[in-house]
This record gives C-alpha cells, sequence and structure tokens, in this order.
C-alpha cells in the first residue's frame, strides 16, 4: 500500500521546484544592479557599493510575489563625526562647527544645506532629498554609460519615473522572463545603539551570541523626508531571518507557504492591497521567539501553525510590533482592510486542505474545520493584557487548532494554568 504523503509537503516541494529559477533570475539581476552602481562610484566618489547585498537573495528565494526589494547605497561618509539633531523616529545629520577636515565634500550645495541664522548649533546639514536627486541624476548617467560601452543587455535596466514624494529610487531589471524591481535607498551608516535595545539581551530561539553579533552591527539612517533621516533595521531583521535559515526545521518553509498562500489566495496574485513578506516575516521571526523549542519546527505544519496563530492575534488585536522596535506598529497602514484579512487567514487555519490542493490528484473530501466557536475572543487577549503574549497563551491557541503536539509537562502546565486564566476572564466578562 502506498505511503500517503501529506498536502503540505506537495505544496512545499511545489515551491522548492521554483528556487533555482528564482535565484538565478535574482543572480543575474544584481550583477546588472552591481554594474551600475560601479559606474555610479567612479562617478561620485561619495557613494559606494555595498557587495553584501546579496543578503536579500534569501528573502527573494522564499517568496512566491516579486515584491520591491530595498537595496542600500551607502555614502562614504564618518558618520561618528556628525551631529544628530533628534532623538524621535526623525532626525536630521548636522555639520559641526569646528575643524571639518574629511567633511568638504558632503558640505557641496548639491546635498547641504548651509545654516542660515545667526548663532546656529552647526553649520548646516546633510539632506536625504538633495542625496536622493543627485543619486538619481548619477544612476541614469551610469545606465546610460552602461549600455553605450555593452556592459548591459539593451533594456535589461531601466529606472521607473520618479513617484511624488518617493523616498527611494525605484530600477527595474529584466532577468530571464522575471522583471527584479529594487528600490535603491541612500544610507548613512552609523555605530549606534538601536533605540530601545540599548542592552542587547538574548532572545529565545536564536542561538546564543548571533542576537548580539546582528544587533550590534551598523544601523541605517535612510530617508525619512527630505530633510530628515530614519533608523532601519530592515538589513538587520534580513540577517535574523539567515539565522533562522541555519537551524534545523521547517521555520523558512514555514514562510514560504504562508508567503505563497498569501499571494494565491489572500491577494488574489497580489491584486489586493493585504499583507506582505515583510509582514509575514516579522511574524515568524516573533514565532521562533515564542516557540523556541527545536521540536516546534520539525514538521511543516506544525511550523505553519505556530506561524498562524502569532499572525491571527495580531490581526484580532489589530497590532503586530516590530521586533527590534516593538513601539512601531506594522499593520498600522491596513487598518481598514485588518477585518477581511482576519477571516480570510481564519478561513485558512481552520479549512487550509483547499488552498494547499495543487492539481485534481489531491482532491478530496476535506477534514471538518479545526476551529471551533470563541477562539477569536482568545486571540484579542494580547491586546488588553500583554502578559499573554508568551509561550503559553500561543500553546492554547495550538491546541485549539488541534496541532499541539507537545509533551513537555512544564509546558502543558503552564497552557493549562493560562486556559483556567482566560475562562475566568470570560466568565467575568458575561458575568
Amino acid at each position: 500500500m502506498a505511503v500517503q504523503i501529506p498536502l503540505w509537503y506537495h505544496y512545499l516541494r511545489a515551491i522548492g521546484s521554483r528556487a533555482a529559477a528564482r535565484a538565478q533570475a535574482f543572480q543575474g539581476a544584481e550583477n546588472a544592479v552591481l554594474t551600475v552602481l560601479e559606474q555610479v562610484c567612479a562617478r561620485d566618489p561619495r557613494f559606494l557599493v555595498d557587495y553584501s547585498g546579496g543578503r536579500q537573495a534569501l528573502p527573494f528565494s522564499l517568496r512566491s510575489s516579486d515584491g520591491p526589494l530595498a537595496l542600500l547605497v551607502p555614502l562614504r561618509l564618518d558618520a561618528q563625526v556628525l551631529q544628530i539633531e533628534g532623538a524621535g523616529v526623525a532626525c536630521r545629520l548636522a555639520v559641526p562647527w569646528g575643524d571639518a577636515a574629511g567633511l568638504e565634500p558632503w558640505m557641496a550645495d548639491d546635498i547641504f544645506s548651509p545654516s542660515e541664522e545667526a548663532g546656529a548649533p552647526c553649520q548646516g546639514h546633510v539632506e536625504p532629498g538633495k542625496v536622493l536627486r543627485v543619486l538619481q541624476e548619477l544612476l541614469v548617467a551610469a545606465i546610460v554609460h552602461c549600455r553605450h560601452h555593452g556592459l548591459l543587455a539593451p533594456g535589461s535596466v531601466h529606472m521607473a519615473g520618479p513617484q511624488e514624494g518617493a523616498l527611494h529610487l525605484t530600477l527595474l531589471v529584466s532577468s530571464g522572463w522575471r522583471t527584479v524591481c529594487f528600490h535603491v535607498v541612500p544610507a548613512v551608516l552609523r555605530k549606534q545603539p538601536i533605540p530601545g535595545l540599548e542592552e542587547v539581551r538574548p532572545l529565545p530561539g536564536f542561538p546564543e551570541g548571533s542576537w548580539k553579533r546582528v544587533c550590534g552591527q551598523e544601523v541605517a539612517l535612510v530617508p525619512a523626508s527630505s530633510q530628515h533621516w530614519r533608523v532601519s533595521t530592515d538589513h538587520l531583521l534580513t540577517r535574523l531571518l539567515g539565522v533562522l535559515g541555519s537551524l534545523p526545521g521547517h521555520r523558512l518553509d514555514a514562510l514560504s507557504i504562508l508567503d505563497r498562500v498569501n499571494h494565491e489566495s489572500w491577494r488574489g496574485g497580489s491584486q489586493s492591497p493585504g499583507l506582505t513578506f515583510e509582514h509575514l516575516q516579522m511574524v515568524l521571526l516573533w514565532a521562533a521567539v515564542l516557540f523556541p523549542a527545536p521540536e516546534d519546527w520539525q514538521e511543516p505544519q506544525g511550523a505553519v501553525y505556530r506561524l498562524l496563530v502569532v499572525l491571527l492575534s495580531c490581526l484580532a488585536s489589530r497590532r503586530l510590533p516590530h521586533l527590534l522596535q516593538p513601539e512601531q506598529d506594522l499593520l498600522g497602514g491596513l487598518a481598514p482592510a485588518l477585518g477581511h484579512l482576519y477571516q480570510l487567514v481564519e478561513h485558512f487555519a481552520s479549512q487550509p486542505e483547499a488552498a494547499l490542493r495543487l492539481h485534481a490528484t489531491h482532491l478530496g473530501r476535506s477534514p471538518p474545520p479545526r476551529l471551533g466557536s470563541g477562539v477569536r475572543a482568545l486571540l484579542q487577549l494580547p491586546a488588553s493584557d500583554p502578559t499573554y503574549w508568551a509561550t503559553a497563551y500561543f500553546d492554547m491557541l495550538l491546541d485549539k487548532f488541534q496541532v499541539f503536539h507537545i509533551q513537555d509537562q512544564q509546558r502543558l502546565a503552564a497552557m493549562q494554568n493560562i486556559f483556567l486564566k482566560a475562562r475566568a476572564l470570560g466568565s467575568e466578562t458575561a458575568e
């Protein structure tokens, strides 16, 4: 009798069958972009080529959608000698009074705005809006140069028209039959603590030392407006994703599966607004922290449900905190669509089989819904009481979906305690 392979593995194999082609497409696109950026740097040495940009290859290989990839262009600037003005989300980069040795290139009119008022605390500011305009002109000239000298295939790279208020430049690169979109962002790399993470503490789910190494790297200051910069940790998140990929288990497979379902079912081929790969990546990072035990990630179905319970709780409470900057809510821009998104994700979590069937041989009767009544109220608990944002609470949700198979007695006891707490809270609310 033939062994029946679970749909989860069929679905995962289908995703994996495209991985080699996607990796090849990314490599070709990245080579073309690096060729252009090398010409940019040759024309203006204030800009650098970041040859470590290949770290975007991992998220590109995991995703089914073809959304834009961020590409940082570092400035050849010792950011430590600049003054940071502003302690909030946005800041300005000021050139201090006194010896400005080495800063002369950054005080040119094309990227610098001098202080005009008497008694100003600094000589002026390096303005991101001006830096973007200079970089745009350089990219256009570099693309033309590469075409004329046969460094690029005709029509393989072109720049999209600038969008009003955009804080990046868009390069569209043809590689094979695929078009890869890069959002080119000028960045000032600076050695400074990430706000809120001044004291780097190890997080469960990440190997000892890896969290400290990643968070100890330079942060990127990227444009927040025409005059202000902001701290971006996106490149650090990508490195944390790579750390998870080095561990045994199905963490990254779960991310790939949910991104494919999101692309094909929840967003209808990305034609409608909704969740992005970046949202799901953040959900995985939180799930890795909340479920640090290796046995949580041993098979695809269980791994996917670890992400699903975190995602559903975030949608129900209408908030997805940033792992490195928890005060940021990544769902803020989706407020009008969150109710509909919750219904789509809940339906998949209750009966995933329909979305996992790839062809006629997978047709058959679906199991009954996994989800009982009253689960949505449980999913909203962290919004009113942050202490529920813990492994025991999410273990309880896994049990509700009939996918909790952990035998650890301490976890079972903790789950039972939080279930009794939630039931008591429900009784009080009913009264």
